[in-house]
């Protein structure tokens, strides 16, 4: 895409990031070229794949197993209320298109595991967690491991959220299990029982989506071994700095230092 191929309704949707010295018309093409996967089409996965639409990124796949209930509209901004019992990835794919109809989005309405999520992954240029559950956050980070594909995850449980960038095509990058060893021991807290307050996890996607444009278009300092923390009734944020384990089991062929570990993450 050059300025000649823009037409005047791409000038005016696109104008305020052609507008940025960081980004311009380079960076709206890589943006426009770009495949991201979007493991999660709730809390976190509305606004991100909401700003990422909007934003011109030109291919997303949006992953979802589960169907929109009452309960979801609190919080899933990409859901509304005449799409109760539809899946979350046709709703999804449905309000993206009524955003930005010029993006291709995929709905893929399973859950992603094994060698359909390891394809998935090999396809994207950008993976980005927005799950609800540490054993699909370890699946996903595993396969993003393999095939060396840049994560963006986020966690958002009652006021508290948090947010990194796992590098994975940069050997002394951290994956997930390095901050967050798998573990059966780990108490896993669920929005269904524990609750989270609504614009927490609009905070936290939006951080998410900004992470993702800068790494797609390759601007700025992504939050690469960098944890940021939110806690969000006394509004108060918190960076927490880790590395790589040598020891890590999905990780270990890379790497040198040992990880600074942060505090249990939220489910999202």
């Amino acid at each position: 895409m050059t300025t000649a191929d823009l037409n005047d309704q791409q000038l005016l949707r696109y104008a305020r990031h052609i507008l940025l010295d960081e980004l311009g018309i380079e960076g709206q093409e890589k943006l426009q070229a770009a495949r991201v996967l979007i493991v999660g089409a709730g809390g976190l996965g509305s606004p991100v794949a909401c700003y990422l639409a909007a934003s011109g990124v030109g291919h997303i796949t949006l992953a979802d197993h589960d169907y929109v209930d009452l309960s979801n509209l609190q919080r899933q901004i990409l859901h509304t209320t005449d799409r109760v019992g539809v899946s979350k990835a046709e709703s999804g794919k449905t309000m993206l298109g009524q955003l930005n109809p010029e993006v291709h989005v995929h709905a893929l309405v399973e859950k992603l595991s094994g060698q359909t999520l390891s394809e998935h992954v090999a396809q994207a240029d950008l993976v980005l967690d927005c799950c609800d559950n540490f054993a699909t956050r370890h699946a996903v980070n595993r396969a993003c491991v393999e095939h060396r594909k840049p994560l963006v995850s986020g966690a958002a449980i009652r006021f508290s959220g948090q947010v990194s960038v796992y590098n994975l095509a940069d050997d002394n990058s951290p994956c997930y299990h390095c901050l967050f060893p798998e573990s059966d021991q780990v108490t896993e807290l669920r929005c269904a029982t524990t609750g989270v307050l609504a614009p927490l996890v609009g905070i936290i996607g939006s951080i998410q989506a900004a992470e993702a444009l800068k790494v797609l278009v390759g601007m700025g300092e992504p939050l690469q071994g960098r944890l940021l923390c939110l806690e969000a009734l006394s509004m108060q944020w918190q960076t927490v700095n880790f590395r790589r384990d040598p020891q890590c089991p999905v990780c270990s062929s890379r790497g040198h230092a040992p990880p600074v570990h942060a505090p249990n993450s939220p489910a999202g």
